[in-house]
């Protein structure tokens, strides 16, 4: 879970917009307001006379942003990714614009689990049973086979950032396939798991969701191990390995931003490690 925006004023715009938009859908929202990444989204309960309990999402751009991959990312979804893959179910849609935002509301279903920890970077470590690893390795390999002409990475960012972030030459990505492109533990259910958030995905290397689920587990080291075992195949193929730098270079980019400082010294040893001398 993420702060409101810094500016108060940001915040009750989408507080305001998020209620007409639970209006045009026919939704009445309760409880606690969540927000997302810096502010760009807020969720909230709601319940619906046909759908029962649900969950409302606004996602909020500027206004020439719209319609770019990560605003049509759930209702692709809903449309391409069997329902063997766990994920919400998706209910209802609103765009609004005020004519400097527009806004995407997302009417889907209630998941009643608790995510698995509250932020990207997990910082407690957690017990899993081992039906859970199973259940999330048959939700991706479905996952991996969805065809679809949305991207998630393109081997041209790897040419460009690999070498200025991490320091290295770019791996050449030899196998692609279709990933969540957002997998951490805030993403994921206790029960289940649910896989949320399906804003980014997408085509991207093999490995990559894997390699995700590990490195924003460093700071919680046996579980960045568990989530090796789980996937040890994926992770130590040559694949697997240019997936760890890829994944590696991102949330690089992203420190260099000001975000997740405490990953910055565990990812340069990933990377030295996968590098080799």
């Amino acid at each position: 879970m993420y702060s409101p925006p810094p500016d108060p004023a940001d915040a009750h715009r989408l507080a305001d917009t998020h209620d007409k938009a639970a209006a045009a859908l026919g939704a009445t929202p309760h409880g606690p307001k969540v927000w997302g990444w810096h502010g760009r989204t807020l969720s909230r309960g709601a319940e619906h006379p046909e759908h029962g309990v649900c969950w409302l999402r606004l996602l909020a751009a500027p206004a020439d942003q719209a319609g770019r991959k990560l605003w049509a990312g759930t209702a692709d979804a809903a449309r391409n990714v069997p329902h063997a893959v766990r994920r919400p179910v998706l209910h209802g849609l609103h765009d609004l614009s005020d004519g400097t935002y527009a806004y995407r509301a997302e009417l889907t279903s209630y998941v009643s689990s608790p995510v698995c920890a509250p932020s990207p970077v997990l910082r407690r470590e957690l017990v899993l049973p081992t039906p859970w690893w199973v259940s999330l390795r048959a939700s991706l390999e479905q996952l991996a086979a969805v065809r679809t002409d949305r991207v998630a990475v393109r081997q041209e960012w790897a040419d460009r950032s690999v070498p200025r972030f991490a320091g290295v030459s770019a791996p050449q990505i030899t196998e692609w396939v279709t990933v969540h492109g957002d997998l951490h533990f805030a993403n994921l259910t206790l029960d289940g798991p649910v896989m949320l958030d399906w804003e980014g995905w997408g085509i991207g290397p093999y490995g990559y969701d894997a390699a995700l689920l590990y490195v924003y587990s460093l700071l919680a080291p046996a579980t960045a191990e568990r989530v090796r075992q789980a996937f040890a195949d994926v992770l130590d193929s040559p694949q697997g390995q240019a997936a760890l730098l890829i994944v590696a270079t991102e949330l690089l980019q992203s420190a260099s931003r000001g975000d997740h400082p405490a990953l910055v010294a565990p990812l340069r040893s990933l990377v030295s490690n996968v590098t080799g001398p």
